[in-house]
């Protein structure tokens, strides 16, 4: 691409550059006379830098990548990947069907680098419809160095594609934290920038028991001194649960549930979703049980570890005193209130959709939205958009209250995406199985066999 002002017609155009778009331009890759790039703001990919522990694993397969589980010969899976850097016989050896965090970063680096299609330091500043086009206009600055535009330029394009992401989130009990200068408070999207500050701190509390949560506070136990842990992990769910890992519970991230879930009425999507916190919010038992040992260990000597564990306990207020900071918690089952200090907080509180708004404000009078005020979202997951617009605006990781729990599952990418180019080429690219799971979600019909609804074919129409 050039960095020079420029004018050009596209079939398809990605805003963002994460894993899913990443997955969507690997796969679009490969059809022939089909136009497409994508645009990301920074200046190369990098998957949650803050939270590449050392040893973290990923918490689905390494099957879950870019393409594999529908395109297994593409030459961007991950095994390609290892063949490419001439390591697939020691990865053959090490047995790992869980990769290192920083492995899946490593490879998604690769494929965006390799991929030509693929363009970092492009800031994209507004969308609109362009009648005498019947395109996207989409207007976009380069930046060399952060920050620093160097030119401008648009594109007309027949679809997007937005994969923004998500950002990080808090309660708003504790926001005040994250701007109070006189105390240390950080996300823990942020957690290793401050990692060597926070292990020679007195005592850090860890707010939030999802993976990430308990990955931090595992790392910080098992770097502090015996009897001198100084630690305390606050959860306001109910109780250190294990993430939802059954072979027919995992059948909840299959296309087959997707499709039943976006069948189902909106006010019962909206009832599902937080019941199913297990399946998403939850913390690895891998993960529970080297907390568990880790802390077992430290009771060898005879004492116990300084170290406090209160699940079923929720933060309603928070605020910086002489440089520590005051924490004002409930325990939600005895409904009884206490106040505790702590040197440093970690909020593993996790992530939000980032909101469209900003960059659709062109398109907001055209997208039709739901009772919530949320866009609706079609089983091809585009935004259901008024007649007169006549190209499509696909959304990835944007759409989970109308298809669950999977949106922002790495396991359902390489579906998403091929449905997104079955959609867009309006032919079948790839040929996706009409059934994925054993579980039948819905009635059968009272023959005891599946609905003609489960065993629709989602082919060319993606899910």
């Amino acid at each position: 691409m050039s960095t020079g002002s420029s004018i050009e017609h596209l079939d398809l155009l990605g805003v963002g550059i994460g894993p899913f778009n990443l997955s969507l331009a690997a796969m679009s890759d490969k059809v022939g006379s089909f136009t497409s790039a994508f645009l990301e703001r920074r200046q190369e990919f990098r998957w949650h830098p803050g939270m590449l522990i050392p040893g973290t694993t990923l918490q689905v397969p390494y099957l879950a990548d870019l393409v594999s589980l529908v395109d297994p010969t593409s030459p961007w899976s991950f095994l390609n990947y290892l063949q490419h850097c001439r390591r697939l016989f020691p990865f053959y050896f090490a047995e790992k069907f869980l990769i290192d965090r920083a492995e899946y970063d490593a490879y998604c680096r690769w494929v965006s680098q390799e991929l030509p299609q693929c363009h970092f330091g492009y800031h994209v500043e507004a969308v609109r419809w362009h009648e005498a086009e019947g395109a996207f206009a989409v207007d976009y600055t380069y930046e060399d160095i952060p920050g620093k535009a160097v030119n401008a330029g648009r594109y007309y394009a027949r679809n997007l594609a937005l994969g923004i992401g998500t950002e990080p989130t808090a309660p708003a009990p504790l926001r005040p934290l994250l701007t109070d200068p006189g105390v240390t408070a950080l996300h823990s999207a942020d957690y290793l920038k401050h990692r060597a500050a926070l292990l020679s701190t007195p005592h850090v509390t860890v707010i939030g028991s999802g993976q990430s949560g308990a990955e931090i506070f595992l790392d910080l136990l098992r770097n502090r001194p015996s009897g001198h842990e100084g630690l305390r992990w606050i959860t306001r769910s109910p109780a250190f649960a294990p993430m939802e890992y059954s072979k027919l519970g995992l059948e909840q991230f299959t296309p087959d549930y997707t499709r039943f879930f976006h069948h189902l009425p909106e006010p019962t999507r909206d009832r599902l979703v937080p019941q199913q916190w297990q399946l998403y919010k939850a913390t690895s038992a891998v993960t529970l049980g080297e907390i568990h040992d880790e802390l077992y260990r430290r009771t060898l000597d005879g004492g116990w570890p300084d170290a406090v564990l209160q699940p079923a306990t929720a933060v309603r207020a928070a605020l910086g005193r002489g440089g520590r900071i005051e924490l004002t918690v409930e325990h939600t089952q005895q409904e009884r209130s206490e106040t505790v200090h702590t040197d440093a907080a970690v909020l593993a509180t996790g992530y939000s959709e980032r909101p469209t708004d900003g960059l659709l404000e062109g398109l907001d009078p055209y997208i039709v939205r739901d009772s919530s005020g949320r866009p609706l979202v079609d089983d091809r997951y585009r935004l259901v958009l008024d007649s007169s617009i006549r190209g499509d605006v696909f959304v990835q990781n944007a759409e989970r209250h109308t298809h669950g729990v999977g949106a922002p599952d790495l396991g359902l990418a390489a579906w998403r995406s091929a449905s997104i180019v079955n959609t867009v080429t309006d032919r079948e690219v790839f040929a996706l199985p009409s059934r994925t799971a054993f579980t039948t979600f819905g009635v059968t019909g009272g023959d005891g066999d599946r609905s003609p609804e489960q065993d629709a074919l989602p082919q060319a129409a993606g899910v």
